[in-house]
Protein backbone atom coordinates (compact mmCIF):
# COMPACT_ATOMS: atom_id res chain seq x y z
CA UNK A 1 0.00 0.00 0.00
CA UNK A 2 1.06 3.63 -1.25
CA UNK A 3 -0.48 6.58 0.57
CA UNK A 4 -0.97 9.12 -2.42
CA UNK A 5 0.06 12.75 -1.87
CA UNK A 6 -2.62 15.09 -1.59
CA UNK A 7 -2.56 18.33 -2.96
CA UNK A 8 -5.22 20.26 -0.93
CA UNK A 9 -3.14 18.99 2.19
CA UNK A 10 -0.05 20.56 0.65
CA UNK A 11 1.46 16.48 1.21
CA UNK A 12 5.46 16.04 0.03
CA UNK A 13 6.46 13.17 1.21
CA UNK A 14 10.21 12.86 1.81
CA UNK A 15 11.87 9.74 0.28
CA UNK A 16 15.21 10.18 1.29
CA UNK A 17 15.68 8.35 4.87
CA UNK A 18 19.19 9.51 5.93
CA UNK A 19 17.30 13.18 6.42
CA UNK A 20 14.74 11.74 7.87
CA UNK A 21 17.40 9.95 10.25
CA UNK A 22 18.90 13.60 10.35
CA UNK A 23 15.62 15.49 11.45
CA UNK A 24 14.83 12.75 14.15
CA UNK A 25 18.62 13.27 15.36
CA UNK A 26 18.37 17.10 15.49
CA UNK A 27 16.25 16.06 18.94
CA UNK A 28 18.40 16.92 21.88
CA UNK A 29 16.33 14.50 24.59
CA UNK A 30 16.23 16.78 27.17
CA UNK A 31 13.50 18.05 29.45
CA UNK A 32 10.84 15.51 28.13
CA UNK A 33 10.27 11.66 27.31
CA UNK A 34 7.50 12.48 24.54
CA UNK A 35 7.54 13.15 21.24
CA UNK A 36 4.67 14.80 19.03
CA UNK A 37 5.20 14.40 15.29
CA UNK A 38 2.81 16.46 12.37
CA UNK A 39 2.11 15.39 9.80
CA UNK A 40 3.89 11.86 9.47
CA UNK A 41 2.43 11.10 6.27
CA UNK A 42 3.60 7.32 5.30
CA UNK A 43 6.31 7.07 8.49
CA UNK A 44 9.71 7.90 7.06
CA UNK A 45 10.50 10.27 9.89
CA UNK A 46 8.86 7.94 12.64
CA UNK A 47 10.67 5.07 11.73
CA UNK A 48 13.40 6.55 13.27
CA UNK A 49 11.44 8.30 15.79
CA UNK A 50 10.65 5.41 17.46
CA UNK A 51 13.96 3.74 17.46
CA UNK A 52 14.69 6.46 20.34
CA UNK A 53 14.26 6.74 24.68
CA UNK A 54 10.91 8.19 23.85
CA UNK A 55 7.31 8.03 23.63
CA UNK A 56 6.03 8.90 20.23
CA UNK A 57 2.70 10.28 19.30
CA UNK A 58 1.86 11.10 15.37
CA UNK A 59 -1.03 13.31 14.81
CA UNK A 60 -2.05 12.59 10.95
CA UNK A 61 -5.13 14.65 9.23
CA UNK A 62 -5.24 12.18 6.22
CA UNK A 63 -7.31 8.86 6.97
CA UNK A 64 -5.36 7.30 4.28
CA UNK A 65 -2.22 8.04 6.01
CA UNK A 66 -4.01 6.88 9.34
CA UNK A 67 -4.63 3.64 8.30
CA UNK A 68 -0.94 3.12 6.48
CA UNK A 69 0.79 3.94 9.48
CA UNK A 70 -1.67 1.60 11.62
CA UNK A 71 -0.68 -1.26 9.36
CA UNK A 72 2.81 -0.75 8.73
CA UNK A 73 4.11 0.82 12.29
CA UNK A 74 1.83 -2.13 14.71
CA UNK A 75 3.04 -4.73 12.18
CA UNK A 76 6.14 -4.30 10.23
CA UNK A 77 7.95 -1.61 13.21
CA UNK A 78 6.19 -2.83 16.17
CA UNK A 79 9.72 -4.89 17.81
CA UNK A 80 11.00 -1.31 17.69
CA UNK A 81 8.81 -0.54 20.71
CA UNK A 82 9.32 -1.35 24.08
CA UNK A 83 7.66 -2.19 27.40
CA UNK A 84 9.12 1.26 28.38
CA UNK A 85 8.07 3.15 24.99
CA UNK A 86 4.49 3.20 23.09
CA UNK A 87 3.43 5.07 19.56
CA UNK A 88 0.12 6.81 19.55
CA UNK A 89 -1.61 7.17 16.25
CA UNK A 90 -4.12 9.82 16.16
CA UNK A 91 -6.61 11.37 13.26
CA UNK A 92 -6.53 14.87 13.44
CA UNK A 93 -6.14 18.66 12.20
CA UNK A 94 -3.00 19.95 14.92
CA UNK A 95 -4.45 23.45 14.22
CA UNK A 96 -8.03 22.67 15.76
CA UNK A 97 -6.80 20.18 18.40
CA UNK A 98 -6.77 21.44 22.34
CA UNK A 99 -3.05 21.28 22.65
CA UNK A 100 -2.95 20.77 26.53
CA UNK A 101 -5.40 17.91 26.12
CA UNK A 102 -3.65 16.09 23.29
CA UNK A 103 -0.19 16.22 25.39
CA UNK A 104 -1.49 15.58 28.66
CA UNK A 105 -0.05 18.23 30.34
CA UNK A 106 3.12 16.53 29.68
CA UNK A 107 6.63 18.23 28.44
CA UNK A 108 6.65 17.93 24.99
CA UNK A 109 9.61 17.99 21.98
CA UNK A 110 7.09 18.87 18.60
CA UNK A 111 8.78 17.66 15.05
CA UNK A 112 7.32 16.91 11.47
CA UNK A 113 8.19 17.68 7.73
CA UNK A 114 5.32 20.56 8.10
CA UNK A 115 2.77 20.89 5.34
CA UNK A 116 4.44 25.01 4.34
CA UNK A 117 0.79 26.15 3.77
CA UNK A 118 0.22 25.98 7.59
CA UNK A 119 4.07 26.05 9.06
CA UNK A 120 4.25 29.35 10.42
CA UNK A 121 1.05 28.67 12.15
CA UNK A 122 1.94 25.45 13.82
CA UNK A 123 4.55 27.67 14.99
CA UNK A 124 2.62 30.29 16.53
CA UNK A 125 0.68 27.03 17.99
CA UNK A 126 3.84 25.74 19.40
CA UNK A 127 4.22 29.47 21.08
CA UNK A 128 0.99 29.91 22.34
CA UNK A 129 1.99 26.70 24.14
CA UNK A 130 5.60 27.09 24.81
CA UNK A 131 5.10 26.03 28.89
CA UNK A 132 4.59 22.61 27.35
CA UNK A 133 7.26 22.74 24.15
CA UNK A 134 10.85 22.71 25.72
CA UNK A 135 12.01 21.81 21.84
CA UNK A 136 10.57 22.42 18.59
CA UNK A 137 12.44 20.69 15.35
CA UNK A 138 11.63 19.93 11.72
CA UNK A 139 11.55 21.27 8.33
CA UNK A 140 9.44 24.23 6.70
CA UNK A 141 10.01 26.20 3.09
CA UNK A 142 13.24 27.17 3.22
CA UNK A 143 12.44 30.63 3.02
CA UNK A 144 9.96 30.44 6.50
CA UNK A 145 12.69 28.36 8.01
CA UNK A 146 15.48 31.26 7.17
CA UNK A 147 12.99 33.70 8.13
CA UNK A 148 12.76 32.21 11.68
CA UNK A 149 16.29 31.85 12.46
CA UNK A 150 17.15 35.20 11.28
CA UNK A 151 18.61 38.41 13.02
CA UNK A 152 17.57 41.80 12.79
CA UNK A 153 18.86 43.82 9.60
CA UNK A 154 17.49 41.76 7.33
CA UNK A 155 14.84 42.55 5.15
CA UNK A 156 14.24 38.46 5.72
CA UNK A 157 13.48 39.49 9.61
CA UNK A 158 10.07 39.74 10.52
CA UNK A 159 6.93 39.01 12.99
CA UNK A 160 7.74 35.20 12.81
CA UNK A 161 11.36 36.24 13.67
CA UNK A 162 11.15 37.96 16.82
CA UNK A 163 7.83 35.98 18.21
CA UNK A 164 9.95 32.62 18.45
CA UNK A 165 13.07 34.17 19.27
CA UNK A 166 11.38 36.00 22.17
CA UNK A 167 11.11 32.11 23.84
CA UNK A 168 13.62 30.20 21.55
CA UNK A 169 16.56 30.01 20.87
CA UNK A 170 16.96 29.10 17.25
CA UNK A 171 19.21 27.07 15.06
CA UNK A 172 18.93 26.79 10.95
CA UNK A 173 20.65 23.15 10.93
CA UNK A 174 20.53 22.34 6.81
CA UNK A 175 18.65 22.27 3.47
CA UNK A 176 16.58 20.32 1.88
CA UNK A 177 16.57 20.03 -2.20
CA UNK A 178 13.20 19.40 -3.75
CA UNK A 179 14.27 16.18 -5.49
CA UNK A 180 14.16 14.41 -2.16
CA UNK A 181 10.24 14.52 -1.95
CA UNK A 182 7.49 13.07 -3.75
CA UNK A 183 6.19 14.76 -5.22
CA UNK A 184 8.92 17.28 -5.53
CA UNK A 185 7.99 20.62 -4.12
CA UNK A 186 9.14 24.31 -6.77
CA UNK A 187 11.14 25.44 -3.46
CA UNK A 188 14.30 24.11 -1.10
CA UNK A 189 13.36 23.30 2.42
CA UNK A 190 14.98 24.02 5.44
CA UNK A 191 15.28 22.50 8.91
CA UNK A 192 15.72 24.21 12.08
CA UNK A 193 15.88 23.55 15.54
CA UNK A 194 14.33 25.34 18.36
CA UNK A 195 15.43 24.97 22.51
CA UNK A 196 13.26 27.41 24.89
CA UNK A 197 14.97 29.56 27.12
CA UNK A 198 15.56 29.00 30.74
CA UNK A 199 13.63 32.10 31.23
CA UNK A 200 10.40 32.03 28.85
CA UNK A 201 7.96 34.54 29.82
CA UNK A 202 8.43 38.29 29.47
CA UNK A 203 9.33 41.00 31.51
CA UNK A 204 6.56 43.05 29.91
CA UNK A 205 2.69 42.96 28.83
CA UNK A 206 2.93 40.23 26.16
CA UNK A 207 -0.39 40.48 24.51
CA UNK A 208 1.18 44.38 24.43
CA UNK A 209 4.79 42.93 22.74
CA UNK A 210 2.96 40.68 20.13
CA UNK A 211 0.87 43.72 19.58
CA UNK A 212 3.53 46.41 19.02
CA UNK A 213 5.55 43.84 16.72
CA UNK A 214 2.86 42.96 14.51
CA UNK A 215 1.70 46.31 14.07
CA UNK A 216 5.61 47.99 13.46
CA UNK A 217 6.02 45.26 10.73
CA UNK A 218 2.19 45.59 9.21
CA UNK A 219 4.16 48.85 7.36
CA UNK A 220 7.90 47.70 8.05
CA UNK A 221 9.09 50.67 5.48
CA UNK A 222 7.91 52.66 7.72
CA UNK A 223 9.63 54.35 11.10
CA UNK A 224 7.91 53.37 14.22
CA UNK A 225 6.42 57.01 14.52
CA UNK A 226 4.25 56.45 12.01
CA UNK A 227 3.26 52.46 11.98
CA UNK A 228 2.79 52.97 16.00
CA UNK A 229 0.00 55.57 15.65
CA UNK A 230 -2.19 53.27 16.49
CA UNK A 231 -1.51 53.04 20.22
CA UNK A 232 -1.56 56.60 20.71
CA UNK A 233 1.59 57.86 21.91
CA UNK A 234 2.48 61.13 23.28
CA UNK A 235 4.62 63.51 21.69
CA UNK A 236 7.11 63.78 23.96
CA UNK A 237 7.78 59.82 23.49
CA UNK A 238 7.69 60.27 19.79
CA UNK A 239 10.81 62.15 20.18
CA UNK A 240 12.49 58.99 21.42
CA UNK A 241 15.29 57.69 18.90
CA UNK A 242 13.74 54.23 18.83
CA UNK A 243 11.00 55.94 17.04
CA UNK A 244 12.97 56.79 14.22
CA UNK A 245 14.07 53.38 13.54
CA UNK A 246 12.52 50.91 11.27
CA UNK A 247 10.57 47.69 12.65
CA UNK A 248 14.05 45.17 11.46
CA UNK A 249 16.48 47.04 12.87
CA UNK A 250 14.77 46.25 16.38
CA UNK A 251 16.55 42.80 18.39
CA UNK A 252 13.76 41.53 20.65
CA UNK A 253 15.53 43.29 23.32
CA UNK A 254 14.68 46.54 21.50
CA UNK A 255 11.43 45.67 21.27
CA UNK A 256 10.94 44.37 24.74
CA UNK A 257 12.13 48.15 25.58
CA UNK A 258 9.98 49.45 23.09
CA UNK A 259 6.79 47.87 24.86
CA UNK A 260 8.32 49.13 28.08
CA UNK A 261 8.25 52.56 26.65
CA UNK A 262 4.57 52.39 25.27
CA UNK A 263 3.24 51.35 28.28
CA UNK A 264 4.21 53.83 30.49
CA UNK A 265 3.96 56.63 28.19
CA UNK A 266 2.00 59.09 30.45
CA UNK A 267 2.84 57.48 33.74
Amino acid sequence: MVVKAKKHLGQHFLTDKNIAKNIANSLTEKGYDTVLEIGPGMGVLTQFLIQKNLNVTVLEIDTESVDYLQNVFLTVHKKHLTASKKLTIIEGDFLKQNFVSLIKQQQVAIIGNFPYNISSQIVFKAIENRAFVPEFSGMFQKEVAERIAEKEGSKTYGILSVLTQAFYDVEYLFTVPPTVFNPPPKVDSGVIRLIRKENYTLPVDEKLFFNVVKTAFNQRRKMLRSSLKPFNISDKLREDSIFAMRPEQLSVQKFIELTNKIANDGI
